[in-house]
């Protein structure tokens, strides 16, 4: 693996910006070493200070020298600015971009097993850490290890022994960093927990305060909120600690090189084996090469620091995208489900051996007891998960082996969780089709009963309407994801509940237009009112992850099985009165 690619993948680049942290690398260093160049001024004039020469004479040789030193300093520094900082910013933009893309990618099991909050601070927290480490402690770190070893391999030309005698503590106190690392990474690793544990109750409480409002769970709810946020507090307390100790020894270590060069530089000057501008310069060199190391002592530790954040992320880069040909080879519509096996988590299986076809031109619709499986199915059969075994088609075509974004441009879905924009409602229809004109929006949205709210917005179909439609009844937020899929009009339909929250008239409105969206299409509908599947063609009973019972509801009614007890119970339901 090349230094590019280990860049790549250590910490989240791309290969541009890999290459630019190769740069960064390369201008740190010569912007260090730049800062020995007054040191070689200074050390010829104090030479010829001590031989007793003239000074005037070279006085233009070290102003003019001094002045170049000094150009050469700004413009190194000027060249490290746009190598580390301008580089590490458009690349921050670019790793951000690079999580969300694939993120889009990667099957929907992902985010089943992963916390939001936690994904939310990988790409928020995780990347602004690596962007820090990018910018400001690697190049740094780097660029201090390179020109202190160019620094040190030069000081050996003069006097070894004074070269020992300032390079001795540079092992050792990054050894003692070094050492930091296994302690550091367990506590960096539980730090995560506790962070994204805080996230989560913060999160939660804001989504849920008007239940917590209306059963004066307030107080309570913040007892432990408050437990989270100080248990975060308390860890980064004991983390910086913990860093500060290994830091603050290595660094105490590193000045001891300033103490052993003067006690040996002393001890050989009396001996008469230097001479005095030779000490002196050995004291100037290690003056200035400690100080960008003192620096890069707590990079290093900070690097070391950043490992959890960079294997977070690898985690989602590294994580295998869902695939497969852009070409659609389908022969109708019908959905076929053969023999399909799915689970979650492994060994807990939700679908066993799951077979039926829903046919184009027809309403098939999934009953069942509740986890049974029904909006398993739908989700296999739009692809949001792969199966474990068996097989699901479309018109004859596999479509485990179709690009899942060009195999959703055949669906048009409508959730039971309807998910709305902090947008008007207008482009929050338009979602259904992006390059819809203005009227054919409208259209949708009167098949689906929604002009007679948005008629009573303030500034109608460009009505903002907050997060997630916070602005609007649950109904309401409803009918517009049901114009989605109007505006749509794609073949196939898959409906989760679409009316359960509709009242009576709305919904028997809505039943008539999807009537009309519905013809020559197949149409696949979970519903647990009876009443909803009355129309279907066909009836699927899921029940323990298996087909119980299939066949028109006609059929089904004189088998006297589970369909048969549903709709008896709804009859019954119907007939209920509170005392």
């Amino acid at each position: 693996m090349s230094l590019v690619e280990k860049l790549q993948h250590k910490y989240a680049l791309s290969e541009k910006g890999a290459k630019d942290m190769i740069k960064a690398f390369g201008a740190c260093t010569i912007s260090n070493i730049s800062m020995m160049f007054p040191v070689g001024v200074l050390f010829t004039f104090s030479s010829e200070l001590l031989d007793g020469k003239d000074l005037r004479e070279n006085m233009t040789f070290y102003i003019v020298g001094s002045l170049i030193c000094l150009a050469l300093i700004a413009l190194t520094q000027y060249i490290q600015y746009s190598a580390t900082f301008y580089s590490t910013y458009v690349e921050s933009g670019v790793r951000r971009r690079s999580l969300a893309e694939k993120l889009r990618k990667i099957p929907l099991s992902f985010f089943g097993k992963k916390d939001l909050a936690d994904l939310t601070n990988t790409i928020m927290a995780d990347c602004a850490m690596i962007e820090t480490a990018s910018s400001h402690w690697l190049p740094e770190l780097v660029g201090a290890m390179i020109s202190t070893t160019i620094v040190v391999i030069s000081l050996f030309f003069f006097d070894w022994r004074m070269a020992i005698a300032a390079m001795w503590v540079l092992p050792v106190s990054f050894v003692i960093v070094f050492c930091s690392k296994p302690f550091m990474h367990k506590m960096n690793r539980k730090g995560s927990k506790y962070k994204v544990a805080c996230l989560d109750g913060i999160q939660e409480a804001l989504e849920t305060v008007r239940d917590l409002k209306a059963y004066n769970a307030q107080e309570e709810y913040m007892v432990g909120l408050t437990k989270k946020i100080k248990a975060v507090e308390n860890h980064t307390i004991a983390t910086e600690f913990s860093n500060a100790a290994f830091v603050g020894s290595a660094q105490m270590i590193l000045k001891l090189g300033i103490g052993t060069v003067a006690v040996v530089g002393s001890s050989l000057l009396v001996a008469g084996e230097i001479n005095v501008i030779t000490f002196f310069m050995y004291l100037l060199v290690v003056s200035r090469m400690y100080e960008p190391l003192q620096i890069s002592l707590q990079n290093f530790a900070a690097l070391i620091a950043t490992d959890t954040q960079c294997e977070r992320m690898d985690e989602i880069l590294s994580h295998p995208e869902q695939t497969g040909q852009e070409r659609l080879t389908n022969n109708g519509y019908d959905i076929e489900f053969k023999d399909v096996k799915f689970s979650y988590e492994d060994g807990e299986a939700v679908l066993n051996g799951v077979s039926f076809v829903a046919k184009q031109g027809e309403v098939t619709a999934l009953i069942g007891p509740s986890g049974g499986g029904k909006t398993t199915v739908t989700r296999l059969a739009a692809r949001f998960w792969d199966i474990d075994a068996g097989k699901v088609t479309v018109g004859g075509m596999d479509i485990s082996k179709i690009d899942p974004e060009t195999l959703l441009s055949m669906y048009s879905i409508v959730f039971q969780d309807v998910t709305l924009f902090n947008n008007t409602v207008m482009e929050n229809i338009r979602i259904g089709k992006k390059d819809a004109t203005d009227e054919e929006v409208i259209a949708a949205a009167k098949l689906a009963r929604c002009d007679e709210f948005v008629s009573k917005l303030p500034d109608g179909y460009n009505t903002m309407i907050g997060e997630n439609g916070s602005e609007l009844s649950g109904g309401e937020r409803q009918r517009i994801s049901i114009a989605r899929a109007f505006l749509k009009d794609a073949p196939i339909i898959l409906m989760d509940e679409a009316t359960a929250s509709l009242d009576v008239d709305n919904e028997s409105l809505i039943q008539e237009a999807i009537s009309d969206l519905i013809k020559d299409k197949t149409v696949l509908v979970i519903a647990h009112r009876m009443r909803t599947v009355d129309g279907a063609h066909k009836i699927v009973v899921l029940k323990d992850g298996v087909v119980a019972e299939q066949g028109a509801p006609a059929e089904l009614h004189g088998v006297k099985g589970i369909y048969s007890h549903m709709v008896n119970m709804q009859m019954e339901s119907d007939t209920w009165k509170m005392a």
